[in-house]
């Protein structure tokens, strides 16, 4: 078997996702900065990604699905759980602080990954990934500990919000293993332009975000457009990662993720972290470069490995 084009590996989509995942944070900041519109840019972000990926196919340059009714009544829920994520999680953070939310966050691969075994077919993780996983949560907590502003409150909300963020990832792979799509920009083009339609209505009817559309300068044009870029990246390595990936690894890079935009955070702005908090995060890093994604059961009919069933670490070697 001739080896795989690096394009289309795990540590090219991992590397991709993380990168676009960890920037994409900080860019959002400066355009709602720029623009006092969020969900004006959320908007954009969903339905630019639409467009320029049926744009690229138009010219030939990628491969995408065209628009059909039964492939979209299968991708609304995807649609719908993306939103109801969003919310949830802008809920959170309105009661709870990042500090707070992080250590809900780092939790969450333990539960994927039992969802993993009973429902897409995983075996349970191993004794070695089990500590890694609650490395990764003792990691968390230790570096919301050393935080001033670290507070326990805001419960209800992380809790809706943890329900559907773990219903999130384990829909979101049965979808890629069941729903036969002839791309990963198909999923990219699907997910995008059915979650973006609702968004229509959320900025219309706010004065205050029209009036901030009318006096957008280009400046502010420019940093949206940069928003938009990294949306599209972001999107379509996020798919590819989810289709290499078990969802309970694919959870742990996420989390990674937030590592990296903690500390691109603590770097550019003026909130700095201790060396503890620092020694905490590099822990984390740790923990999630031992972490093996568990194989398929030989049961499994909800396969996306193809016949290898070996275990792999979830960051290259």
């Amino acid at each position: 078997m001739e080896p795989k084009p690096f394009y289309a590996t795990t540590p090219f989509a991992v590397g991709g996702y993380m990168l676009c995942s960890a920037t994409l944070l900080i860019a959002n900041k400066y355009a709602v900065y720029k623009v006092a519109a969020p969900s004006f840019i959320l908007f954009s972000q969903l339905m630019g990604t639409a467009i320029v990926v049926k744009a690229f196919a138009a010219m030939g340059k990628i491969d995408c699905d065209a628009l059909e009714m039964t492939k979209a009544k299968k991708f609304l829920p995807v649609a719908l759980i993306f939103l109801s994520t969003i919310f949830a999680n802008m809920k959170s953070l309105q009661y709870a602080n990042v500090e707070t939310f992080m250590v809900f966050r780092f939790s969450t691969p333990l539960v994927v990954s039992i969802a993993d075994y009973m429902f897409l077919g995983r075996r349970l993780p191993n004794a070695r990934s089990w500590m890694c996983l609650f490395a990764l949560l003792v990691g968390a907590f230790g570096y919301a500990q050393t935080d001033s502003s670290f507070q326990v409150k805001g419960y209800t909300f992380c809790a809706i919000w943890y329900v559907i963020f773990c219903i999130d990832q384990i829909y979101l792979k049965h979808v890629i293993n069941t729903v036969k799509m002839d791309s990963t920009w198909g999923r990219v083009f699907y997910s995008n332009f059915l979650a973006s339609v609702p968004l229509v209505f959320t900025f219309i009817n706010d004065a205050d975000e029209i009036q901030a559309l009318k006096d957008m300068s280009t400046s502010a044009f420019m940093a949206v457009f940069l928003s938009v870029a990294l949306g599209v990246g972001m999107s379509y390595f996020a798919w590819m990662a989810r289709s290499l990936l078990s969802a309970a690894s694919f959870t742990v890079v996420g989390n990674i993720c937030k590592i990296l935009t903690i500390a691109i955070n603590v770097s550019l702005w003026d909130k700095h972290a201790s060396s503890v908090g620092i020694a905490c995060l590099m822990f984390c890093l740790l923990a999630a470069y031992f972490y093996q994604q568990a194989p398929m059961r030989a049961d499994s009919k909800d396969s996306d490995d193809h016949g290898d069933i070996e275990k792999k670490n979830l960051l290259p070697k």
